[in-house]
């Protein structure tokens, strides 16, 4: 499926800012940077340049939360070790490099280096001297020396590349924080894993933080895969599309004598929908009784006739395909 990198959410993050902590050899003039501006134009995005020492660097970034106040801190990396650190605000972070000092020797990072973008002072390049690895180390320590209850459980989430060839720092993530997510991606942020990976988490802490609920979508797991177990045409492109407006669910069923089934079905919508499908599927065996506003699915099975919602039925005259499901709910405007 082509992406469309050009969609924008005008709406997500409406007048609030984010703080952007970019990674290692990076800078505050990343394309990342540009490219959350461009989706996100309603939000202010705050991203210093970070200082090659680390002490210096926390300093700067805890003076720029006293001073700005962010609704939301997005850090990647290295980027993603800091914003850990800077607790009191809603925080997503991607990839991040807890073992920092490791990470540089591991990576033969030590020597001369070239910054990956601009800096605002003009420097292009830096030295890794072994001094550097070891205050990393030591900042390293500090992290997790600060989580709440109720940062673990609500307020950090976590992105993971399935394939991240650089950190691997999930496991000690999870035994800290609640919210831990695998994504399909490596270790830096592209525009896909921006676009599918994070703009949903993104979502989802502007709607807590505004109080906002969604009308509901059921999709059945049947509506999205063919009788082969592929993907419909244009089902993620449904799918990310829906995901601006409505909260989305995928339906699965619960057959009680086959829980390889359930496993299954989970795991393909975890590979299939990815994060978005991140405590948003549903098993059960009386689609009847759930509660919502629309359900999507092929078939009058296990109670969906029964929907009490607005039933659209996959594959009828009607809704042959998901570009027609695009359609309908285009003209619905969220409603």
């Amino acid at each position: 499926m082509e992406i469309n990198y050009k969609i924008q959410f005008p709406e997500m993050m409406k007048g609030k800012k984010i703080l952007y902590v970019h990674g290692f050899a990076s800078s505050g003039q990343s394309g990342t940077v540009a490219k959350i501006r461009e989706m996100l134009p309603g939000a202010t995005v705050v991203a210093p340049d970070l200082p090659l020492h680390p002490s210096e660097a926390i300093a700067l970034l805890k003076d720029t939360c006293a001073r700005e106040q962010p609704d939301l801190i997005i850090g990647t990396s290295m980027g993603g070790m800091y914003a850990e650190m800077l607790y009191g605000y809603d925080r997503i972070l991607v990839n991040p490099a807890f073992q920092m000092g490791d990470t540089m020797l591991k990576h033969g990072m030590v020597g001369k280096n070239t910054f990956l973008n601009p800096r605002q002072n003009g420097v292009q390049d830096f030295i890794v001297t072994k001094a550097l690895v070891e205050e990393y180390k030591e900042m390293t320590v500090q992290c997790f020396s600060g989580v709440t209850q109720e940062e673990s459980r609500r307020r950090v989430f976590g992105l993971f590349g399935d394939e991240d060839p650089v950190v691997h720092t999930m496991d000690l993530f999870a035994s800290h924080y609640r919210n831990a997510i695998s994504f399909h991606g490596e270790h830096r942020m592209n525009d896909k894993t921006l676009l599918h990976s994070v703009i949903p988490v993104i979502r989802w802490i502007d709607d807590r933080q505004a109080g906002r609920t969604r009308p509901i979508i059921y999709i059945s797991i049947d509506a999205l895969r063919d009788a082969r177990g592929n993907q419909q045409s244009s089902a993620m492109k449904a799918y990310t599309f829906l995901l601006e407006y409505y909260d989305i669910y995928v339906v699965a069923p619960s057959p009680t004598n086959a829980p390889e089934r359930i496993a299954e079905d989970a795991a393909w919508a975890q590979r299939t929908v990815n994060v978005p499908a991140w405590e948003h599927v549903v098993f059960t065996n009386r689609k009847d009784l759930l509660y919502g506003d629309y359900l999507i699915d092929p078939s009058d099975d296990l109670g969906a006739d029964g929907f009490v919602g607005t039933r659209v039925r996959f594959g009828d005259d009607t809704f042959k395909t998901w570009e027609e499901i695009i359609e309908f709910f285009g003209r619905l405007g969220g409603q």
